[in-house]
């Protein structure tokens, strides 16, 4: 196990990306001491950790023509877009089985970013048994307006991206001196405000402090991409990233673009082999 973090950002659809590097990571039997995941990097990481190669993406894709999988009939059913009973009971437990046994002997920490709907601020909730804690993986992937508030401990709870996208910094805080990063977007690419912010503020009026955070999450995503693309060249952190903008949607379901993301996410892990390991290795 690497003496190192690794930091996923999410994406919805585009987290294939993340799973075909995570996959070569498995395939190359590289761990980490540390695990920061936000949105759906914080479920492909569960795949990583258990181990199951091609898991992730298989779960992302066995199941696109499923209306209980993601549709408008599971938000209007149940509130959800990506249904969660279906994704995080049904998958795991009967249709691709989840290695909990595996996730359970991982020695590291393993930390699920979500956002407070309270404060707007981010937490980061240490995932350490799977069944009882998979809570807080919903939580950090339950998208705005496409999700329920998940609720812990009293407290409401939405998208770890609306806060903070990309943890480095709280890994570095955490003391992370070394950290790799699996971006789902290209070199230089920065958010624009957010276009539906109107129905945000009809939707999330009793939260002003989330609605504060999404009002500025472009401006907060772009400072966080500016400080890794200097720390990069700075030789401090190891990113893999797409090599080329990315046309796929947080919602994606075209089988065809899916995997070839996901093939690239591997073919680009394994070109970068060599630098991985002297940066991991140094």
């Amino acid at each position: 196990m690497h003496n190192s973090a690794l930091i996923i950002e999410g994406g919805g659809m585009r987290g294939v990306f993340a799973a075909g590097v995570m996959d070569f990571f498995i395939d190359k039997n590289i761990e980490f001491s540390s695990c920061y995941a936000v949105s759906a990097g914080a479920g492909h990481c569960c795949s990583f950790l258990s181990k199951q190669r091609k898991r992730a993406f298989n779960v992302n894709v066995d199941y696109l023509k499923n209306k209980n999988y993601a549709s408008i009939y599971s938000l209007i059913k149940t509130g959800d877009f990506f249904g969660v009973d279906f994704i995080y009971n049904k998958i795991p437990n009967k249709l691709n089985l989840y290695d909990y046994d595996t996730f359970n002997s991982y020695e590291g920490k393993f930390f699920a970013v979500v956002t407070n709907c309270l404060t707007g601020k981010a937490e980061y909730l240490q995932v350490k048994d799977i069944k009882k804690d998979m809570k807080y993986v919903v939580a950090s992937s339950s998208l705005p307006m496409l999700s329920r508030d998940v609720i812990i401990n009293n407290t409401p709870y939405l998208d770890g991206g609306i806060s903070d996208s990309v943890p480095v910094l709280r890994s570095i805080k955490d003391g992370n001196n070394k950290n790799v990063i699996i971006l789902t977007r290209n070199m230089g690419y920065r958010k624009k405000p957010n276009s539906v912010m109107p129905l945000l503020k009809m939707k999330y009026k009793k939260y002003p402090n989330l609605l504060k955070a999404l009002e500025r999450r472009h401006i907060m995503y772009n400072k966080e991409m500016e400080y890794i693309e200097k720390l990069e060249k700075e030789g401090k952190v190891f990113v893999i990233r797409p090599t080329k903008p990315v046309n796929i949607g947080r919602l994606e379901k075209n089988y065809k673009k899916l995997e070839s993301l996901y093939k690239e996410g591997y073919k680009d892990a394994a070109r970068l082999q060599k630098e991985l390991f002297e940066y991991l290795n140094k």
